[in-house]
């Protein structure tokens, strides 16, 4: 095994109990080809300095990182799937591999998708599409360039397996991918134990993630402190993902991580105009999560966070907590919104007036939104956008850019994510296994964060 001196393990979720997870093992596959390996996020953990064989030997078949868990763990969960509650879910095609920190001194989690069938798998076979998993090398890259606080897909690995599916062509590749995220408590861990009226966990669970997430004690009022950062975090989330033009798709509360962080990508979409309307999933008939709808979405969710939080807490504290989150998504999409426009912040109403005579604008004149926000960096509407950006102009020319236009990304076209580059991407790899497409791509989208950072 590699020399792991360099990384900091830990194993802290063990502090919950087993009433929280299930040992596991990782499914035995028949090949492992490394894809994909994420030395930039490596770096972070001190596990850059792995060899290929090393990155295989973990990430691909499972051999414990020493200091960390001993057997992986399928954690246990409930949810809310498009607003219907299931108690029969946890995780079913991943597990929790290890828990280390990284040079911020944050707990970080290395999650599992496609690593095989576990007791939550119900009629799954608890494998990855590999063309599911370049999917989530996709988002992942395009949100943290943008801004977007995200897990990081740190590996990718080919198993040799040919699945059946539905919604691909089929039998198609198999692969596990593994997650690097700042942990994996979701809004549905808290559902469960309230399902379950289990008070004595509960406030286990919310001492563990004010603790290791949030670096706070616990005291009378742990439950609405928990949940006031989960507000703070997740209208972060929301507006995060308008201003990138993102579509999650499937924003269930097992899909809410309580740090904030954006995870777990299906059938997400990059919208291509200000479309309030439009819709990842092709099964989201109502448009429950569709563009526009995502902040809605998010606070139905935290909702649920406080509904679950009774169990161990008082109302009107939880409700006090809840009803800062309109407030609180008006300043992030206030901010989000400025810093992609590449301007730095003036003041708070000629802010949301500049905000929101460019959200108007852009669902008027159906504007491209990659190629607008990379024409405009620095706080200049070009001509081309013509008249129904005039009041846009008109109160831009206060602002002041947050950074030059120097980086050598500007001077090129605009760096987005149609879903037909998508599938040429991956049309590339399943027709003539020629992987540089995607790394090409992979690169430019890294330029783009540059440039916007």
């Amino acid at each position: 095994m590699a020399d792991d001196t360099q990384a900091r393990p830990e194993r802290a979720i063990l502090e919950l109990g087993d009433a929280f997870y299930d040992p596991v093992q990782g499914a035995d596959f028949p090949q492992t080809i490394l894809r994909f390996r994420n030395d930039r996020a490596a770096v972070g953990i001190g596990l850059d300095h792995w060899s290929d064989a090393d990155w295989i030997a973990h990430l691909g078949r499972f051999a414990p990182l020493p200091g960390s868990l001993d057997t992986p763990l399928a954690l246990r969960y409930h949810g809310h799937q498009f607003r219907q509650y299931n108690p029969d879910i946890g995780d079913g095609r991943g597990f929790l591999y290890a828990q280390l920190r990284d040079d911020a001194g944050r707990l970080m989690d290395l999650g599992t998708k496609g690593s095989g069938q576990t007791p939550w798998s119900r009629f799954g076979d608890g494998r990855l599409t590999l063309k599911g998993a370049v999917r989530e090398i996709l988002a992942t890259e395009m949100l943290e360039a943008l801004g977007v606080e995200t897990s990081r897909t740190l590996s990718v690995i080919e198993t040799g397996e040919a699945l059946e599916r539905g919604d691909e062509p089929s039998p198609t590749r198999s692969a596990v991918l593994v997650r690097l995220s700042h942990g994996h408590i979701r809004i549905g861990t808290f559902q469960r134990l309230a399902y379950l009226r289990d008070a004595e966990h509960m406030e286990a669970l919310v001492a563990y993630v004010l603790r290791h997430y949030y670096r706070e004690d616990t005291g009378k009022d742990a439950a609405a402190r928990l949940l006031g950062h989960v507000v703070d975090r997740t209208a972060r989330l929301a507006a995060s993902y308008l201003a990138a033009g993102f579509v999650h798709g499937v924003l269930n509360t097992d899909n809410i991580n309580v740090t904030g962080e954006s995870f777990d990508y299906g059938p997400w979409r990059f919208a291509q105009s200000w479309d309030p309307s439009f819709t990842a999933a092709y099964f989201d008939h109502a448009g429950l999560y569709a563009f526009g709808r995502q902040p809605e979405a998010i606070h139905w969710n935290c909702m649920q966070l406080a509904v679950a939080l009774r169990t161990v807490s008082e109302a009107p504290p939880l409700i006090a907590e809840l009803d800062r989150f309109a407030e609180r998504y008006r300043i992030e999409i206030v901010g989000a919104m400025l810093w992609r426009l590449g301007v730095a912040p003036l003041d708070d109403a000629s802010d949301a007036a500049l905000v929101e005579a460019l959200e108007q604008a852009l669902v008027a004149c159906g504007t491209a939104i990659d190629p607008f926000f990379h024409d405009s960096f620095g706080g200049t509407v070009p001509d081309q956008y013509g008249e129904g950006f005039a009041g846009v102009r008109e109160l831009l020319a206060r602002y002041t850019p947050r950074k030059p236009r120097d980086h050598a990304h500007w001077a090129g076209p605009a760096c987005g994510m149609p879903i037909e580059e998508v599938e040429a991407l991956w049309a590339a790899i399943d027709e003539r296994d020629d992987w540089a497409p995607l790394h090409a791509k992979v690169a430019a989208i890294r330029a783009m964060g540059e440039a916007l950072a």
